[in-house]
């Protein structure tokens, strides 16, 4: 696992906590970031989603 967090854009992920008799366990991920293009699209199409949803409320009124 450590070999695979040298590379370049992978990280580790704490994914879920238990409480186990006086201790905590921890299960991890490795996983991968977003490439600048991902976030662009993700927030353009919650900004439509923002956009359209005040549309509709306008609308209704």
């Amino acid at each position: 696992m450590i070999g695979r967090i040298n590379q370049e854009g992978l990280t580790i992920i704490p994914t879920k906590m238990y409480f186990f008799k006086g201790k905590v366990k921890i299960e991890i991920a490795v996983a991968k970031g977003k490439k600048l293009y991902d976030k662009r699209q993700v927030k353009k199409k919650r900004d439509w989603n923002r956009e359209k949803a005040r549309l509709l409320s306008r609308n209704n009124k």
